[in-house]
């Protein structure tokens, strides 16, 4: 088997995903989907029957009990993986991606980046020390009709950025379903595997990075409001957070995982001094234009008018439905195009979330529940 990485596709390994994750499925779809990549390993459950299995049903060539065990044995074969997907609970990112980045090994991780701020931030010094990619799955930055509109406010189509709303909300947690079974709420909703917080940690933090991507400025303060409605529910499920951003914009963040009839409704609104724009991702092909004394313009995915950084991470013809899946390639493919890159030597490019990103994402989370513990106190990010 060639090991020139010019010549082949790359080769893959997934740690968690396994049976009853739906999103172990995800990535391996995103990362296979442009041909560049197949998954060929894995440590797929801390359960090592549950992890054959699981191996056995997606026809990997090979299986492994552990991560440690994988990791070090992937590192030192000739045919070895090239990068690994981090599809874990919480608590177990920073184990995970710190034996990988150890090994040599590019590393793609779900949000958030790990269980504690000094693990991120231990995470991030690794990262910056060293050679190894990293990249955080925070898919929504790879729809085209988002990346037009960060080139929107980049290129000074709004004006001014005075006011952000985003929300997103779904209902899925409505009932205590992680006393009845349910795996994904079982975790989620566990301190002990999800953190501090289990809406803000779970959505609220795509909300925010969504936010940073489109505008171009940090969140500088926050009071947030968190509540778990459900009875005995240990961590929230709800939070409403005011925000004042660096450029001095304000806006206002809302996610809840209680809001009964919502699926995964989530969306964000941008004003500026001469245009304002909006955006759903449960209709993802559309962006809504809104110039001040104009009609609304609806600007659609595919359309020629597109710009060129929309047009790069677009994959099917106007009026063709293209959604969450691809957007999730998107990501994967430019993460796999910096592989390519590094290996001959030159610089990446980005076009993902970075390590940078999930320690922003994790000071949101923790400074969330700092301000809501003191009484909804604005607190400094």
């Amino acid at each position: 088997m060639s090991n020139d990485i010019t010549a082949r596709r790359l080769r893959a390994g997934i740690v968690g995903g396994g049976r009853g994750a739906f999103i172990g499925s995800v990535h391996r779809i995103a990362a296979e989907l442009d041909g560049q990549a197949t998954v060929v390993a894995g440590a797929m459950s801390s359960d090592p029957a549950v992890a054959r299995e699981s191996a056995a049903a997606w026809f990997l060539e090979r299986s492994y009990d552990s991560f440690e065990a994988m990791a070090r044995e992937e590192a030192s074969r000739p045919d070895g993986i090239d990068f690994v997907i981090v599809a874990t609970p919480n608590h177990l990112h920073f184990p995970v991606v710190n034996a990988f980045l150890d090994a040599g090994i590019h590393v793609i991780c779900d949000k958030p980046l790990a269980h504690t701020l000094e693990d991120a931030e231990q995470l991030a010094r690794k990262v910056a020390s060293g050679k190894t990619l990293f990249a955080l799955t925070h898919t929504y930055t790879g729809y085209p009709a988002v990346r037009e509109a960060r080139e929107l406010v980049r290129t000074g189509a709004l004006g001014e950025v005075r006011k952000v709303l985003v929300e997103y909300q779904q209902d899925w947690l409505m009932e205590p379903l992680e006393r009845a079974g349910n795996k994904q709420a079982e975790w989620r909703t566990d301190p002990a595997r999800a953190g501090l917080s289990c809406c803000v940690g779970d959505i609220g933090t795509h909300a925010e990075n969504l936010l940073e991507y489109i505008t171009g400025q940090s969140i500088k303060s926050l009071c947030a409001d968190l509540t778990s409605f459900v009875p005995g529910r240990r961590l929230d499920d709800d939070a409403s957070i005011l925000l004042r951003l660096e450029g001095g914009a304000k806006g206002t963040l809302v996610c809840s995982q209680i809001a009964c009839g919502e699926e995964n409704n989530l969306w964000i609104r941008v004003y500026g001094t001469k245009a304002g724009l909006e955006w759903h991702q449960q209709e993802p092909n559309t962006l809504i234009l809104k110039r001040a004394g104009e009609p609304w313009r609806l600007l659609r995915t595919g359309a020629g008018y597109m710009s060129d950084a929309a047009k790069a991470v677009t994959r099917t013809p106007g009026g063709h439905p293209e959604g969450y899946l691809e957007a999730f390639a998107n990501l994967y493919r430019a993460f796999i195009a910096d592989i390519r890159r590094v290996n001959a030597g030159l610089p990446p490019q980005g076009g993902y979330a970075d390590v940078n990103d999930g320690l922003r994402g994790m000071k949101f989370i923790i400074r969330a529940v700092e301000s809501s513990a003191q009484g909804a106190r604005w607190i400094e990010l």
